[in-house]
C-alpha cells in the first residue's frame, strides 16, 4: 500500500468484527415466476444470472430480517447488544414510515445504550453506513456500531412487470465494526457520490410528499418499483468502474493487491462487465446473484458473509465493496479485513 496513505492513517480504524446474514426460508425459482407472467428460466438466467430469489412471508419484516443477521454477526463479535454505540439500518423498504426500523432492531435487540438511524441510499445504503461509520470511529466519537442492510422488496414488486419482478429478493446482511488502534487493519478508505437529475431511472414514488395517502393516485402502479434497465446498465457498469479506480488511485492500490472485490448484486452481466473493464479476474469477483437476486442493501454484507464463510477470503486480506443504486447513488470502501 502507498506509503503516504500509511503515513496519514487516523489514530483509530473501524475493524469487522463480526458479520451475519439472513434471508428467508420461502423461494421462488425462475420456474415457478414462468407460471405467473410471460418469461422463462433461461431468458432471466441468461439476462440477469438469478435462478432463484428468497421471499418474506407476511409475518417477516424488514425489521425481523434486520434483527435475525445481527443476531448473528453479533455473535461472530463476542459482543453483548447492550455495549453498542450505533444501529444503522439501510434499506428503502422500512418498517413504516417511522419509526425508524432501526429503532425496531434496537428494540429487539435490547440495544439500550445504543443511538439509532435508519439510512435510504438504495442498493449503495450499506456502503454508505460504512463510510459513516467510519468517520464516527476515526474521530473517537464511537467505539462500536452495527451497520445492517435489509430489504422486503417483494413487498413493493410488481409481479406483472417482468422486467422488474424477475430482479428483486429478500433478506439481511450485518456487520459489527469495532474502535482498534491496529493501522493496518480496517476500513482504509470510503467514497461515495449521487446523482439526483437521473432519479426516474429507479424509483418508488409513492406515498410520500408527492403522491400522499390522501390522495388517489393517478397510475396504482405507482406504489411498485419502477426501473429503466437500459440506463440503469449503463450508469451502473461506468460508476462501478469509477468508485473501484478511485479507490485504487488514492490508496495506491493495484487490482494485483486487492484479494476480492464484493459488489452489490444487482445483475451478473453488469458486474461481470465492469469487473472486465477493471481487468479484475474471475477469482476475484464474488458472485451469489443466482441465489438471492437483487436484495439491494442487503446484498453487499450477505455476499461478504458467504465470501468469508466459504473461505474465498480470510483475515489480513484487502477488499473492496462496491454498490450502485436509485438516487442515484455509488461508493466503495476499501477495507484490510
Amino acid at each position: 500500500m502507498n506509503k503516504e496513505v500509511r503515513e496519514r492513517s487516523p489514530l483509530y480504524r473501524a475493524v469487522i468484527a463480526g458479520y451475519g446474514s439472513f434471508a428467508p426460508e420461502k423461494k421462488l425459482t425462475n420456474e415457478e415466476l414462468a407460471k405467473m407472467i410471460d418469461t422463462s428460466d433461461e431468458w432471466i438466467t441468461d439476462r440477469t444470472g438469478i435462478k432463484t430469489r428468497h421471499i418474506t412471508t407476511d409475518s417477516e419484516s424488514t425489521a425481523f430480517l434486520a434483527t435475525e443477521a445481527a443476531k448473528k454477526a453479533l455473535a461472530e463479535a463476542h459482543l453483548d447488544a447492550g455495549e453498542l454505540d450505533l444501529i444503522i439500518v439501510a434499506t428503502i423498504t422500512p418498517e413504516m414510515v417511522f419509526p425508524s426500523t432501526a429503532s425496531f432492531v434496537q428494540r429487539n435487540l435490547g440495544a439500550k445504550k445504543a443511538w439509532v438511524f435508519d439510512l435510504a441510499a438504495a442498493c449503495s445504503g450499506f456502503v454508505y453506513g460504512l463510510s459513516i461509520v467510519q468517520q464516527f470511529i476515526e474521530s473517537g466519537r464511537i467505539k462500536n456500531a452495527l451497520v445492517i442492510g435489509a430489504e422486503t422488496l417483494s413487498k413493493i414488486t410488481n409481479w406483472s412487470d417482468r422486467t422488474s419482478c424477475i430482479l428483486f429478493g429478500d433478506g439481511a446482511g450485518a456487520v459489527v465494526l469495532e474502535k482498534s488502534e491496529d493501522g493496518r487493519k480496517g476500513i482504509i478508505y470510503s467514497n461515495m457520490f449521487s446523482d439526483g437529475d437521473c432519479w426516474q431511472a429507479l424509483n418508488c414514488q409513492a406515498y410520500g410528499s408527492r403522491h400522499p395517502a390522501n390522495k388517489k393516485l393517478e397510475d396504482p402502479k405507482k406504489i411498485y418499483m419502477e426501473i429503466k434497465g437500459r440506463e440503469v446498465y449503463q450508469q451502473a457498469v461506468r460508476r462501478i468502474v469509477e468508485a473501484v479506480t478511485d479507490c485504487l488511485e488514492h490508496c495506491g492500490l493495484s487490482i494485483d493487491d486487492i484479494n476480492m472485490v464484493i459488489s452489490h448484486q444487482m445483475n451478473a452481466r453488469i458486474i461481470e462487465s465492469a469487473a472486465k473493464r477493471l481487468n479484475l479476474p474471475d477469482e476475484k469477483v464474488f458472485l451469489n446473484i443466482a441465489e438471492y437476486g437483487n436484495t439491494s442493501a442487503a446484498s453487499v454484507p450477505i455476499a461478504f458473509n458467504e465470501c468469508v464463510r466459504s473461505g474465498k477470503i480470510k483475515r489480513g486480506d484487502i477488499i473492496i465493496f462496491v454498490a450502485f443504486g436509485a438516487g442515484l447513488t455509488w461508493g466503495a470502501n476499501v477495507i484490510e479485513f
